[in-house]
C-alpha cells in the first residue's frame, strides 16, 4: 500500500482507506460486532491505515466499532469523523455548544482524547458563508480536542468557499468517474493551497463495480432505494447523481475499456488516485473481502493518457448531462 500525506504538514495516509458508512448499518444490512471488527481488521492487515465515519452513522455505531477496534490493535490507524447532520444541530441550529458535545462523544465512541480530523458534514452553505463553525473548529484545535480539520462538500461553490478558510486540512469530495467536474476548478486549487482531498463514493453506490443491472432491487433502509432520486437527502450521495438505471447503461459503456488483468472496481479507484491533488480514496465495504480486493488498485501502474482521455470524452458526451443535483 503506497501512502500520501493528507494535505500540508498533515498526517500520512494509505492511498486507500475505508469508508465506514456501511458497516454503521446505513445501507440496509445489520453488522454484528465480530463482523465489523473483522472488516476493519481485514483492512487493517492489507495496509489501510485511514478510516472515515461519522457522528451520525448507525447513530454512533460506526464510531463505536472504530473504537472496540481501536483497543485492539497497535497499529496506527487515523481516524476523520463529522459532525452536522444530527437532527439537533440540521439544518440551521448550530451552536459553538452542540459542537463540542458532538466532538465529546465521538471522543467517547472512538476512546481516544482527540480527534485526528473533524469534519464538517454536509452542512448548508449559507452556514459555511457565515464563518462561525470555522472559528469554532480552530479554537477546539487551539483547545487540544481536535488535531486537525476539514469539510465533506456537495459542490464546487461550497469547496471554493472552504478552501479561502485559514488552517483548513481537507476537503471530502463526490469524484469518480461518472462525476468529474472537480477536475478543472477544485482539484487544481485545493493542490496549490495543499489542503488535502478525500474521496468518497468511488464507485457511484457502486455502479462502477459494474455488476447491476436494470433489475437489481435495493433493501427498503438502503440509501440505494430510499434516496435514489433524493428524497432524503443530496441525490448526489446516491449513485453519483444519476439515473440508476441510465447509470446502470453508462457502467456497460465502461465494461470493454477495462485494461486486461484489471477489474472494473480497480479501473475506477485507480483513475482516481491518477489525480495527484488526491490523499485518500474512501470506498466502503460489506466485507472483508471487498475490503482486501479495494486495496489492490495502490500497487497497479497508472492509467495510460489515452484512457483517460476516452473517459473524459465519455463524461463529457454521455454522463454530465445525467447528473442531477448540487455539483
Amino acid at each position: 500500500m503506497k501512502t500520501r500525506h493528507l494535505g500540508k504538514n498533515g498526517f500520512e495516509v494509505s492511498e486507500i482507506g475505508l469508508g465506514t458508512w456501511q458497516i454503521g448499518a446505513d445501507w440496509g444490512k445489520q453488522f454484528s460486532t465480530d463482523k465489523a471488527l473483522d472488516i476493519l481488521n481485514t483492512a487493517v492487515q492489507n495496509g489501510i491505515t485511514f478510516f472515515d465515519t461519522a457522528d451520525v452513522y448507525g447513530n454512533g455505531q460506526s464510531e463505536s466499532f472504530i473504537g472496540e477496534f481501536l483497543k485492539q490493535t497497535n497499529k496506527d490507524i487515523k481516524v476523520a469523523t463529522k459532525f452536522g447532520r444530527g437532527g439537533d444541530v440540521y439544518p440551521a441550529s448550530y451552536t459553538k455548544d452542540a459542537m463540542r458535545k458532538a466532538i465529546e462523544h465521538s471522543l467517547d465512541h472512538l476512546g481516544v482524547n482527540a480527534l485526528d480530523l473533524l469534519q464538517l458534514h454536509c452542512i448548508p452553505t449559507a452556514e459555511m458563508q457565515k464563518g462561525d463553525v470555522f472559528n469554532w473548529l480552530r479554537d477546539f484545535k487551539r483547545e487540544g480536542l481536535i488535531k486537525t480539520f476539514g469539510a465533506s462538500v456537495e459542490s464546487i461553490e461550497e469547496g471554493l468557499l472552504c478552501l479561502e478558510q485559514e488552517g483548513i486540512q481537507s476537503l471530502q469530495v463526490i469524484f469518480n468517474i461518472f462525476r468529474q467536474k472537480l477536475v478543472n476548478e477544485l482539484l487544481p486549487q485545493a493542490e496549490a493551497k495543499e489542503v488535502g482531498i478525500i474521496v468518497r463514493l468511488p464507485l457511484a453506490s457502486g455502479l462502477l463495480a459494474g455488476k447491476f443491472t436494470k433489475t437489481t432491487t435495493f433493501e427498503k433502509e438502503d440509501h440505494r432505494n430510499y434516496n435514489k432520486d433524493g428524497n432524503a437527502f443530496n441525490v448526489g450521495e446516491t449513485f453519483a447523481g444519476l439515473p440508476f438505471e441510465k447509470g446502470v447503461e453508462l457502467a456497460d459503456v465502461l465494461k470493454p475499456l477495462v485494461p486486461e488483468g484489471m477489474t472494473m472496481v480497480q479501473l475506477a479507484l485507480r483513475w482516481i488516485l491518477d489525480h495527484k491533488a488526491v490523499s485518500t480514496i474512501i470506498p466502503g465495504a460489506s466485507s472483508p473481502n471487498q475490503a482486501q480486493a479495494n486495496v489492490l488498485a495502490s500497487e497497479l501502474p497508472p492509467l495510460s493518457k489515452e484512457l483517460h482521455a476516452t473517459l473524459a470524452e465519455i463524461y463529457k458526451s454521455n454522463v454530465h448531462e445525467f447528473i442531477r443535483g448540487v455539483y
